[in-house]
């Protein structure tokens, strides 16, 4: 049984029932606004069902078909539906091959900036904060905020009468422990020299054996006795040593060299000792090494995909708008703020101004090398 031809006749009377079919009467077009939904939706239709219902329409119903929805548009060309189809694929291959794998036609080289630019401050990586080691109180500060130091000069002096005290003490039990190590030392003479004499005697059966022992333990104690006074000798020198460096630590010098960039210390103030002044944030100076500074300059994230360690670029003070100078990164820094959705730079600086301090505020400009990175 053929099933083509009972197919075209359910399709005849479908068309008919639409009034699709045409008539021998005249009948006005519908309006152009409906032709154009009504044109939408069977493209729609044709599209999703291209597959299983081309091959059940017979030419001729598809002439029909076409006649009507595809009019002549005023003053165009006849439209087709080949041509409507070429029409609506041709983006889609377009959007094929830029989608092929090629990299040049899907690097969006339009949205990358051609330079990062970002602002932030001079930063002395170098710098230290000075405090007492011990409690007590200033004498004299011998230096100027601004003054440059060399390494284990003089800054501050203190006095403690305490540790002055100790170290005293630790000088006379020293001294003690050593006159009882040379008294033991004499006594284990004379003691040795009587053991020997005994050992003679024993050997020409002069003296019993039990004489001989007890030489020989009185010999024994006096030189555990002298080993003892040894070490109290040798207390006794480190306590002097740590007199010594309590004293000597009342005398505040400079850990490197730099520059006093801060200072809280004034003659006849009372200073705690290490541990309570940094929890109380007090500290006597600051030094900071000015011969070696950086920037510290936040850019924007999204231009974390062309920066890289050596990167070159300039910067320009505030203070010294009319100077630029070379920068290049150092280091990026491996979080970036989400608050302000930059990214944090430290960069060298080649030749700066003469003027140049810590905290200055700088702007930078990084040449993007889109090209090189590209390839």
């Amino acid at each position: 049984m053929n099933i083509i031809p009972e197919h075209d006749r359910k399709l005849a009377e479908t068309l008919k029932a639409l009034s699709l079919e045409p008539s021998p009467q005249t009948r006005t077009p519908p309006p152009r606004r409906f032709r154009r939904r009504l044109l939408s939706g069977c493209l729609l239709a044709l599209a999703a069902g291209a597959t299983v219902a081309v091959p059940l329409i017979s030419p001729d119903a598809a002439d029909r078909l076409g006649a009507f929805l595809w009019q002549p548009a005023p003053g165009g060309e006849p439209a087709t539906v080949e041509a409507a189809a070429r029409q609506s694929a041709q983006p889609l291959s377009q959007a094929a091959t830029r989608n092929d794998g090629s990299a040049t036609l899907m690097k969006p080289s339009s949205d990358v900036p051609r330079e990062v630019t970002g602002s932030g401050h001079v930063v002395a990586p170098h710098s230290v904060s000075v405090f007492s080691k011990y409690e007590g109180r200033i004498m004299s500060v011998d230096v100027e905020i601004g003054q440059h130091v060399e390494a284990g000069e003089i800054l501050v002096t203190l006095e403690d009468a305490g540790a002055g005290f100790a170290l005293e003490q630790a000088l006379v039990e020293k001294a003690l422990a050593g006159l009882v190590v040379e008294a033991s030392e004499i006594e284990l003479e004379q003691i040795g020299a009587s053991f020997r004499r005994s050992e003679a005697l024993a050997a020409s059966h002069s003296i019993s054996t039990q004489d001989l022992e007890k030489a020989a333990t009185a010999r024994n104690s006096a030189l555990n006795s002298l080993a003892q006074a040894r070490q109290r000798l040798a207390k006794a020198t480190l306590q002097v040593r740590i007199a010594q460096e309590r004293v000597d630590a009342l005398v505040v010098r400079a850990p490197m060299t730099g520059t006093v960039t801060a200072l809280d210390a004034h003659a006849g103030d009372m200073v705690l000792a290490r541990v309570d002044s940094v929890l109380e944030n007090q500290m006597l100076l600051a030094i900071t090494d000015t011969s070696r500074l950086v920037i510290d300059a936040d850019v924007a994230e999204t231009s974390i995909g062309v920066l890289r360690p050596g990167l070159p670029g300039e910067a320009v003070l505030d203070g010294v708008p009319d100077r630029p100078f070379g920068v290049e990164i150092l280091r990026i820094a491996p979080v970036a703020s989400a608050e302000k959705g930059t990214v944090t730079l430290r960069l060298a600086l080649s030749n700066p101004p003469a003027g140049i301090r810590p905290n200055m505020a700088a702007r930078i400009r990084l040449e993007n090398q889109i090209g090189e990175t590209s390839q």
